[in-house]
């Protein structure tokens, strides 16, 4: 990534337009009272670093839901290690619990189903999700929920599907989910993670409050961009990058945009993307076509405007960002 000043700047009137272009969206994302962080990384630089309200670039941010799109990370590279047989395997293997229960489809869901929020099992978010939080054992109240879908038809977003992602981690790779994410990704991303949320076993939340500063996102976006290559390091096959993308259905969370494995899936400007989303505006775009990885953070409380800034960041990186970057902009 690029040096730690506002942007880079370019030479000659390639990057010029591009320049410009910038500098009027780290304008308009000032007008937006909530967005704490505006960062930009084209062709591998880092070509806009903004931040607003006070933040600091050394101040990690709430990743939200946004941390899904990790464990998927995690979860991929268990797979490519072998220690995770396939995202085929049933999770009957990691939950023998499941014997016990009436509705035996459940011990047939499968890794994949959880990845893509296709489980069938009755949600856990929204409305559903204070009670899951608050009761004495979060893997056993997701498993005891109803299945209100056949496993692997439609998408049914629930951060406590996620979280059995977490739950089969810690068994899989018999270590945390903290401790494998510092081994197996932090590192090859030159940072560390710190701790986060666990549930009352010790397990860490596979959905929800892991942190990272603005830049390490990007860093995590370029993984994903950069094919899970971060330099000679194979650090996430290829191959589980290309199936992220696959649209797998839509959510009633979200129903302009698909889901994958762990990603939200929709284009922008007229060009496809996925991308990691947080509650109030984390978000870490990914954009192939252009080279391009967005970053922003957001205050996190709770707010009647807080949907009226998810619009406003969809509408800066459309609007603003990636006409910045487009090849009749650089000229």
């Amino acid at each position: 990534m690029g040096p730690p000043d506002h942007f880079r700047q370019g030479s000659g009137r390639q990057a010029g337009g591009r320049d410009i272009g910038l500098e009027a969206a780290a304008r308009a994302g000032a007008t937006l009272p909530r967005l704490r962080s505006l960062l930009v990384s084209h062709r591998g630089e880092l070509v806009l670093e903004r931040y607003y309200g006070g933040a600091r670039a050394s101040q990690a941010a709430n990743l939200k839901s946004a941390s899904k799109s990790i464990i998927s990370a995690l979860t991929g590279i268990a797979v490519s290690r072998g220690l995770i047989k396939s995202v085929d395997q049933p999770i009957g293997d990691y939950f023998p619990e499941l014997v016990k229960d009436p509705d035996k489809r459940k011990r047939e869901i499968t890794i994949e189903d959880l990845l893509t929020m296709r489980s069938g099992l009755e949600s856990t978010s929204g409305r559903d999700y204070g009670a899951w939080v608050q009761s004495p054992n979060w893997v056993r109240y997701v498993l005891t929920r109803p299945l209100t879908d056949e496993p692997g038809t439609r998408v049914e977003y629930s951060t406590g599907t996620s979280h059995l992602l977490s739950a089969i981690l810690t068994k899989a790779t018999k270590s945390s989910t903290w401790q494998f994410a510092q081994e197996s990704l932090a590192k090859p991303l030159g940072f560390a993670l710190p701790r986060w949320t666990q549930d009352p076993q010790g397990i860490y939340f596979g959905g929800n409050e892991m942190s990272m500063t603005p830049r390490q996102m990007v860093s995590f976006g370029e993984l994903y961009l950069n094919n899970g290559r971060v330099g000679a390091t194979q650090v996430l096959p290829k191959e589980w990058i290309a199936k992220t993308r696959v649209p797998r259905g839509r959510s009633r969370w979200g129903s302009d945009r698909e889901y994958g494995y762990g990603f939200w899936i929709r284009e922008l400007a007229g060009h496809d993307s996925y991308y990691a989303w947080g509650y109030g505006g984390q978000f870490v775009f990914i954009v192939p076509e252009l080279q391009l990885v967005v970053v922003t953070t957001s205050r996190t409380d709770v707010s009647t405007e807080r949907r009226d800034h998810l619009g406003a960041i969809y509408d800066l990186v459309e609007q603003q960002v990636i006409p910045a970057l487009k090849p009749s902009a650089l000229w």
